[in-house]
């Protein structure tokens, strides 16, 4: 199971972070990983100033712009869940 936890802190809340939560779910879905990802949320993962929105995969932090979901999701996410 790859654990995806997106950080919905007010930084990164700015920096996008609803869109990235969305078009995770929608790549999960639709990529049928939802038994092999689960998506969670929380508050401030304390990397504010980093570029982009702090999302943990497997306890390492990725900042993500939602420009770039798709290529973070193809490289990080769905190479490390086996698919």
């Amino acid at each position: 199971m790859t654990d995806v936890v997106i950080c919905v802190g007010s930084s990164c809340h700015l920096k996008g972070a609803r869109r990235v939560v969305e078009e995770l779910t929608r790549l999960v879905t639709e990529r049928g990983l939802v038994e092999k990802v689960k998506l969670s949320g929380s508050f401030c993962m304390g990397r504010c100033a980093e570029a982009g929105v702090s999302v943990k995969v497997n306890g390492e932090i990725h900042f993500v712009e939602p420009e770039n979901i798709d290529e973070f999701f193809e490289n990080i996410i769905a190479g490390g869940s086996g698919q």
